[in-house]
């Protein structure tokens, strides 16, 4: 069984760490990224909801007093954190945007300080370190080859693994009620509500046609709807449901080394020195925070 739940979160971290991939093969030259956003938000909408009908007699009813909270969880873990992972992927490099995306561990240490006046001990401090230097030396120490990648790209996927560090303090005491793939069904809900109004007028001038003609599109296309926002939800619910959060948590080391891989073989995107070091950093520091006791 638990040789079932590592593959199920394998796989999940695999569509995590891939989809920066798949989204620059289609943004910004088919689709804008509000339009992507709006493909990834209808996909989950009949998927998630035809999961949670499966499981209605299992699935709690949302009290009234948690609506505040999911909202909240709506607006940082859908709308904000999607929005800024798809146009910050699209205007960086594979490599930068999987490494940067390992910011969410440090970033969840910083606000529960702010918000939850959590102290930072020394090796967490240390931790918060490396992991500045890493991404200083991705952003600004660039290098000819470093095409791909802004400055713009980098920030906003540093942005996007914070809100998603957010999603996951506000939706804690939710997943200890309610069970994830109902509180992952409404907030994906809530979000819809902002993200489809938003991408609409993009999504309906896209020409699918044209998407459609290319087979890399049609593959890119499902891996983002599909299997970065339904199977890897799925298969990482799976994974924590039988091994638990922290040895879950541990798989988002994987994600940097199955972009790295796709990115210099089918991008050609080269790993240089720069590169190395600052996922050392950054590798170190995940590590160190993630590590550290309560």
């Amino acid at each position: 069984m638990k040789i079932k739940a590592h593959a199920a979160t394998l796989v999940g971290n695999f569509f995590f760490g891939c989809s920066v991939l798949a989204i620059k093969q289609l943004s910004p030259q088919y689709m804008p990224p509000l339009a992507v956003n709006v493909a990834r938000i209808i996909t989950a909408l009949i998927l998630f909801w035809g999961l949670f009908f499966i499981n209605y007699k299992n699935n709690k009813k949302i009290e009234k007093k948690d609506w505040l909270r999911l909202i909240a969880c709506a607006f940082t873990g859908i709308i904000l954190n999607q929005i800024l992972f798809v146009k910050g992927s699209s205007i960086t490099s594979p490599i930068h945007a999987s490494l940067l995306g390992l910011s969410t561990p440090i970033a969840i240490m910083l606000l529960s300080f702010i918000v939850y006046k959590q102290p930072i001990k020394k090796q967490m401090g240390i931790g918060v370190l490396l992991g500045i230097v890493g991404a200083t030396l991705l952003i600004f120490l660039k290098s000819p080859s470093d095409k791909q990648s802004s400055i713009l790209g980098d920030v906003l996927i540093i942005l996007n693994a914070t809100s998603y560090a957010a999603y996951l303090i506000l939706a804690k005491p939710l997943l200890g009620q309610y069970k994830p793939i109902t509180v992952i069904t409404w907030a994906f809900t809530i979000g819809a509500f902002v993200i489809i109004p938003m991408g609409l007028q993009d999504f309906l001038q896209v020409d699918f046609k044209e998407i459609l003609a290319v087979k890399q599109n049609i593959i890119a296309l499902l891996f983002i709807c599909v299997g970065a926002t339904f199977i890897s939800y799925v298969t990482i619910m799976y994974g924590i449901a039988k091994l638990g959060s922290q040895v879950v948590g541990t798989y988002i080391y994987t994600q940097p080394i199955f972009a790295t891989t796709a990115a210099i073989i089918l991008y050609k995107e080269p790993l240089n020195g720069t590169k190395i070091i600052a996922a050392l950093c950054i590798f170190l520091g995940v590590y160190l925070v993630s590590n550290s006791k309560k």
